[in-house]
């Protein structure tokens, strides 16, 4: 018996729509039979989930979605990126196991420890990382098969001063950070990007998060799937680290709209 299939969720969006907003990091759920392999205590959870989450970008996306002239499709995830980080790769070739943090997390975001050392990884993986990884992979085939190509847009935010856990953490911060992939990154759709966030504020490029997420079946594989990562800057519309959304919300969610409607036509 799993409960990984309501552990993430693909909300429907129009029949013709080729864009799905992928929502990875929003949630701060920690299923009780997943916490006791978590040796923080309870105050130190609360404020890692603090640092560690997206707060609020689901109901950015929430938001856009409405806002859009073709509703697109939402797949969002519902538990912590503590529980599984879906967007790692779950081997050797993530860069992020290096600091402790590829698909299971052993380390947190200030490089103390999040598990025991010598935790298997597997069972989590099993029960988490694969199913989503197949619903996400389905949801992508359904939209090419539909309309003949898919848009994925990933939606994340960031701390406006770096954590230690960060790789690439001194350079450029952004209100608006694009994340782009050379193979599926079009130049339009980076143009459309930049013309839809421009109202709120600099954007930038691949720092201090570079990188698109596509399912491993399509990666650099299959062109009629585009890929844009937007990385927003916390301070641009939430009280940090953790605290509630403000005004900046609506205008955020209004450009994510204007993009979605760009990669719609």
């Amino acid at each position: 018996m799993t409960d990984a299939p309501h552990a993430f969720e693909l909300l429907p969006g129009a029949a013709a729509s080729p864009v799905i907003l992928h929502v990875p990091h929003s949630s701060r759920h920690v299923p009780a039979d997943v916490r006791p392999g978590i040796v923080l205590d309870d105050p130190a959870l609360e404020r890692e989930l603090d640092h560690l989450t997206d707060a609020h970008t689901a109901r950015i996306a929430e938001a856009a979605a409405g806002l859009a002239g073709v509703t697109p499709w939402r797949f969002v995830n519902r538990t912590s990126r503590l529980v599984v980080d879906p967007e790692r790769f779950p081997d050797e070739r993530e860069e992020m196991t290096a600091v402790g943090m590829g698909a299971v997390y052993t380390r947190t975001t200030h490089r103390e420890v999040l598990r025991a050392e010598g935790t298997d990884p597997a069972p989590l993986i099993e029960r988490y990382f694969r199913p989503y990884a197949r619903a996400m992979t389905e949801a992508v085939a359904e939209r090419l098969a539909a309309t003949g190509r898919a848009v994925i847009v990933d939606v994340h935010s960031y701390p406006t001063a770096p954590l230690p856990y960060e790789l690439h953490g001194r350079g450029p911060r952004p209100p608006v950070c694009l994340g782009t992939d050379a193979f599926h990154t079009s130049p339009e759709l980076l143009a459309a990007a930049r013309e839809a966030f421009a109202p709120c504020g600099e954007t930038g490029l691949d720092s201090p998060f570079g990188g698109t997420y596509v399912p491993l079946e399509f990666y650099g594989k299959r062109r009629e799937v585009g890929a844009l990562m937007v990385e927003i800057r916390r301070d641009t519309y939430m009280t940090e680290p953790g605290g509630p959304a403000g005004p900046g919300l609506s205008r955020l969610a209004a450009s994510l709209a204007a993009l979605v409607d760009a990669a719609s036509s």
